[in-house]
């Protein structure tokens, strides 16, 4: 009977023990399985085994290197939170259903993150959305262009000097095929001294990187006019005119803390002699969908100021004319004594399209002086054909042709009023 027994227990536990392993390998199976399988979404996403993924893991490789122009990076769910709801992943945001196009994920080109097993792809990011916007200073040159000027300027308040830093110049246009460039720095009204860089030898984008300082007190500052003369010195020593930048500086909040780096672009000086009165250069420009009529009063030149002395202010007024009758007129600020003052201001008037038959602009470049009235250095009126004749004429015609474009002219100052 003891013998029975032990044989008895012997197969009992020869079972279980035998159970034992199947369970065993039952759930090694089972987890084995799972490691390589998707498990099925509420927003479905199709399943894939281990060899879907490795075909399409090759198949994605070959497209990458046959295009470039989708670069999305896949954003994928780790295996780690294999199981687990997924919707509560984003902040209870609920998933919507397939017809929403905003939330379906994409099937551009896989990475090698889809190898990594039980990882679902819910979408795909763009690279290109978390860049910073690229500086197109260096590469967008508008048409007819003569080159382009970069600088900076910093006033100290204690010292009272304005300095100024001559960066670089790119894309000159020289009269023949090298160039060896150079720049003279003005502090308007001031003609007659100026600060020179060095002159870069054989390149048509010279850079500088010189800095410059000009004394000037606080209160006078922004009455001042920065102006850049590029030039090109040829084989025989003899200067030429490539173009030039005007700044004026009473627009501009200079201090200590806040050096402006600054880039323009270089215009043609005129080189005609001014007339008898002087001129005047400004720009019209014609929004016939707002009906506004834009004046920018840029500068003037060759004024005969009747006392040249810092009490004297010269401004100039702008007044909006309707069947010659005054309908509205602004003024820009007075500049102290200069002949020559660089303005910049804009000014817009309401004019509706069907007035500009009948509409005319007044320009007047008025001298001020202190306890005496007023005096008219020079004027200059703009219009259709009931008005006026030759560049003013075209100025004004050429405006309404070119709506919403700046149309900038110099004209001659006359004294009819």
């Amino acid at each position: 009977t003891e013998q029975a027994v032990a044989v008895a227990g012997g197969i009992i536990g020869g079972i279980l023990l035998f159970v034992l392993l199947g369970i065993t390998a039952y759930l090694l199976w089972k987890k084995f399985c799972r490691l390589f399988s998707y498990e099925k979404l509420i927003n479905p996403v199709k399943t894939t085994n281990a060899n879907a993924i490795c075909q399409h893991q090759a198949n994605s490789e070959i497209h990458l290197k046959s295009t470039s122009r989708s670069r999305s990076v896949p954003f994928i769910i780790p295996p780690t939170l294999h199981g687990r709801d997924w919707i509560h992943l984003t902040n209870e945001e609920q998933v919507q259903e397939d017809r929403d196009p905003f939330m379906t994920p994409q099937s551009g080109p896989r990475s090698s993150f889809h190898s990594l097993a039980g990882a679902y792809v819910v979408g795909t990011i763009n690279p290109d959305l978390y860049k910073f916007p690229e500086d197109k200073s260096e590469t967008d040159f508008p048409a007819g262009s003569i080159g382009r000027l970069w600088f900076s300027i910093e006033y100290e308040q204690e010292s009272e000097r304005l300095l100024v830093s001559l960066i670089k110049v790119r894309k000159l246009q020289p009269p023949a095929d090298s160039c060896s460039p150079f720049v003279k720095i003005y502090l308007l009204p001031d003609e007659r001294s100026y600060l020179q860089s060095k002159t870069k030898r054989k390149t048509l984008n010279p850079q500088f990187d010189e800095n410059f300082v000009f004394q000037v007190s606080s209160k006078m500052l922004l009455q001042r006019t920065l102006k850049f003369l590029v030039y090109h010195v040829d084989k025989q020593k003899k200067h030429h005119l490539l173009g030039q930048v005007i700044f004026p500086l009473k627009n501009e909040a200079l201090t200590e803390d806040n050096k402006l780096v600054i880039w323009r672009d270089l215009e043609k000086e005129n080189l005609e002699p001014p007339s008898e009165h002087g001129d005047i250069q400004f720009s019209l420009s014609y929004n016939d969908y707002l009906g506004r009529l834009t004046v920018v009063v840029l500068r003037a030149r060759g004024l005969k100021l009747q006392e040249e002395s810092p009490a004297v202010g010269v401004y100039v007024k702008v007044s909006l004319m309707n069947h010659n009758k005054f309908i509205k007129s602004k003024k820009t600020a007075a500049l102290l004594g200069t002949p020559n003052p660089v303005y910049n201001e804009t000014f817009s008037f309401k004019a509706d399209q069907t007035e500009l038959d009948t509409a005319s602009l007044s320009l007047s470049v008025l001298q001020s002086n202190k306890g005496e009235k007023t005096l008219l250095l020079g004027r200059v009126v703009v219009g259709p054909f009931m008005y006026t004749r030759g560049r003013e004429l075209e100025h004004w015609n050429e405006m309404i042709s070119k709506p919403k474009e700046l149309v900038k002219r110099w004209h001659a100052l006359c004294h009819s009023t």
